[in-house]
C-alpha cells in the first residue's frame, strides 16, 4: 500500500521542510515580474559639456591644416593623391591623414568583441548598461557577432536588430540562447532607396523607412559595413535626416576649391541624425579624393565627429598589392540630446498621482 504524502512528511521532517521551503522559492522568483524600464531624465552637466566644448574647439581649429595639407599636395583636391606611389618625391602621407580621429571620446573608450577581426571601438558603453529603450541597430555582420553578443550582454534593457543581405533568422544560433529575445534578424541590405518589392533580391531598404517599419525614432548605437555602398547610402541617410543651412551665396571670385567660414566645402546641414553614436567600415575602392573629401564633410557638417579610427590590417595583409583602402571609423554625434552627450538619471514613473518629473535639459 502507499504511503501517504502526510506519513511521510511526519517520518522526514527536516527533508519536508526543505522541499516546502526549495518550492516557495521557485515559485516567487518565477512569478516576481523584471524589473520596469525607467524612462530617462536628462539632466545638465556642466563639467560633460566643457568637455564637449573643448574637443570641438580642437576640431573646428584642425580644419584650415587639412586645408594646408591639400594645398600642400594638390593644390586642388582633384589633384591629391589617395595612396602616393613608391617614387620621389615619396610624399608622407596617405588618406587617412586628412581624416584624424582627434575628437577625444568624453567617456571610457573600449574595444567591444572579440579580438582581430568583429570587434569594434565604442564610446561610453557604460551610457547604455541600463538605459532604458536602448536601440542597437547593425548592418553587415558576415561570420562574427561577437561585438553584437557583447553589447547585448553588457547592457540590461538594449535590444539589437541585426541585418545583413545573405542571413536571416536562421542567424539566431549565433546570439547566446540567453540573449536571443533580445535580437532581431532580418535579411535585407542597406540601402539609398526603397527596394524590397515581391521581386527585389535582396531587398534593400533605407534607414529612414526601416525605422519607421520598426517603430523606432531614434538608434543609440549605429554599425554598418556594407562593403562599398557606404558612399551613396549615408549621402541619402544625410539627404533624409538633415537640410542644407541657408547661407549667403558665395562671392562671385571665391575659390570652389575653398572652404568656407564653417572650414568645409559643403554647405552646413540643419537637423539631427536619428542615432548617438556611429561605428563604419570605409571602402576606398574606385573612389577619388575628391569624393572622399565631399563625403567626410557632409558628415561633420551634420554633426558627427570621429573619436577612433583602426585600419583593416587583415585585409591588406591579404591584398598587399592594393594598400590600405579599408578602415574602421567611429563617430560620436553631438547635436541633439543623445545618451553620449546629455547625462540623464532614470526615473520611476509617476505612481499613485505622485507628479511627473520634467526632463530639465
Amino acid at each position: 500500500m502507499a504511503k501517504s504524502p502526510l506519513l511521510l512528511g511526519q517520518r522526514h521532517p527536516r527533508y519536508t521542510l526543505a522541499f516546502l521551503t526549495l518550492f516557495l522559492c521557485a515559485y516567487w522568483f518565477l512569478s516576481t515580474p523584471p524589473p520596469l524600464p525607467r524612462p530617462v531624465v536628462y539632466k545638465h552637466n556642466h563639467e560633460l559639456q566643457a568637455r564637449l566644448n573643448r574637443e570641438e574647439r580642437k576640431y573646428l581649429a584642425m580644419l584650415p591644416q587639412r586645408h594646408d595639407l591639400i594645398t600642400k599636395y594638390g593644390p586642388t583636391p582633384a589633384q591629391v593623391a589617395m595612396f602616393p606611389p613608391d617614387q620621389e618625391p615619396w610624399p608622407p602621407y596617405t588618406l587617412w591623414d586628412f581624416f584624424p580621429p582627434i575628437y577625444n571620446c568624453p567617456h571610457e573608450l573600449d574595444r567591444v568583441g572579440a579580438l582581430g577581426d568583429g570587434g569594434k571601438w565604442m564610446c561610453g558603453l557604460s551610457r547604455l548598461e541600463t538605459k532604458p529603450d536602448c536601440v542597437i541597430y547593425s548592418f553587415g555582420v558576415d561570420s562574427s557577432y561577437s561585438f553584437e553578443a557583447t553589447l547585448l550582454e553588457s547592457t540590461q534593457f538594449c535590444e539589437v536588430w541585426i541585418y545583413d543581405s545573405t542571413k536571416g533568422e536562421d542567424a539566431k544560433s549565433q546570439i547566446p540562447r540567453s540573449l536571443r529575445h533580445r535580437a532581431h534578424f532580418g535579411k535585407l541590405a542597406l540601402g539609398a532607396s526603397d527596394k524590397h518589392g515581391p521581386g527585389d533580391d535582396p531587398k534593400t531598404w533605407t534607414l529612414k523607412s526601416l525605422m519607421s517599419e520598426n517603430g523606432h525614432a531614434h538608434i543609440d548605437f549605429l554599425r554598418i559595413d556594407i562593403e562599398g555602398w557606404e558612399w551613396e547610402t549615408f549621402r541619402a541617410i544625410i539627404r533624409d535626416f538633415t537640410m542644407e543651412r541657408v547661407s549667403p551665396p558665395q562671392a562671385a571670385n571665391a575659390d570652389a576649391d575653398s572652404p568656407g567660414a564653417s572650414g568645409w566645402r559643403v554647405r552646413e546641414r540643419e537637423g539631427v541624425l536619428p542615432f548617438g553614436q556611429l561605428q563604419i567600415e570605409l571602402h576606398v575602392w574606385n573612389q577619388r579624393f575628391q569624393d572622399v573629401l565631399e563625403w567626410w564633410e557632409l558628415l561633420e557638417a551634420s554633426g558627427l565627429r570621429p573619436f577612433h579610427s583602426e585600419i583593416n590590417l587583415v585585409y591588406a595583409n591579404y591584398n598587399r598589392h592594393s594598400g590600405v583602402e579599408l578602415a574602421e571609423y567611429s563617430f560620436l554625434n553631438v547635436r541633439g540630446e543623445n545618451a553620449f552627450i546629455k547625462d540623464y538619471e532614470p526615473d520611476r514613473p509617476d505612481v499613485e498621482g505622485r507628479p511627473q518629473v520634467s526632463p530639465n535639459v
